[in-house]
């Protein structure tokens, strides 16, 4: 039982550091092309090594960081170049998941979307910094995702949002409208809350294309 309890520690242990780091490499709190030190992360997170080397093990599948043969663990360069597969993959996928949320959303779904609602118009009044909306916008997407009760549709679209995502913070000082933006998502809730599947389909799509043009036009 011992034993048990100690893997179910480890596992939750590697949860919290995984969602962290991963947190941190998408914010560019760590910055891309800067060397992983599993030791100094784990005294940072107040976690061991086994749990960062577990975490470590996913965010390399994620993209995110990069293993080099006698040179180390880096964080991912983030390249332009990538950002027109990422549309192409957010591009058909962002549109299904939001009509599948619509179809799907559960009441507590429903209430934690009208929530996001709500903050996303305090953030528009509030002026928050482009970190706090990074995060807000990081939020959204991730509860719709959940809404679609798809766990490999959810899992698929929060690894490529996380790379659009360190994309959009490379150039967040040059993007003239980035509330704007953010804002786009509270129409997408509304038509999300109401199961009107078309119209978040609709939405979604032109925020991805609206994404990709507002960074092309920041290069």
């Amino acid at each position: 039982m011992q034993q048990v309890a100690t893997q179910l520690e480890e596992l939750s242990l590697a949860e919290r550091a995984y969602r962290a780091i991963r947190d941190r490499l998408v914010m560019l709190e760590i910055r891309p092309g800067a060397p992983i030190n599993e030791e100094q992360l784990g005294q940072s997170l107040g976690v061991g090594r086994t749990p960062v080397r577990e975490a470590l093990k996913r965010l390399q599948y994620e993209r995110l960081i990069t293993t080099y043969p006698r040179r180390g663990t880096f964080a991912t360069e983030v390249n332009i170049t990538d950002l027109a597969h990422i549309s192409e993959v957010r591009q058909e996928l962002e549109p299904l998941a939001a009509a599948q949320a619509a179809r799907r959303a559960t009441a507590t779904d429903r209430a934690d979307l009208t929530a996001l609602r709500r903050e996303l118009e305090a953030a528009g009044t509030a002026g928050r910094d482009s970190g706090e909306l990074m995060h807000l916008d990081l939020k959204v997407h991730r509860a719709i995702y959940t809404a679609t009760h798809n766990p490999y549709l959810e899992d698929t679209l929060v690894r490529h949002d996380n790379l659009a995502t360190r994309i959009w913070c490379l150039f967040v000082d040059r993007l003239a409208d980035m509330a704007g933006h953010i804002e786009e998502h509270g129409p997408l809730i509304e038509a999300i809350v109401a199961g009107d599947a078309d119209t978040a389909a609709r939405l979604a799509r032109s925020h991805v294309e609206g994404f990709e043009q507002a960074i092309r036009e920041a290069i």
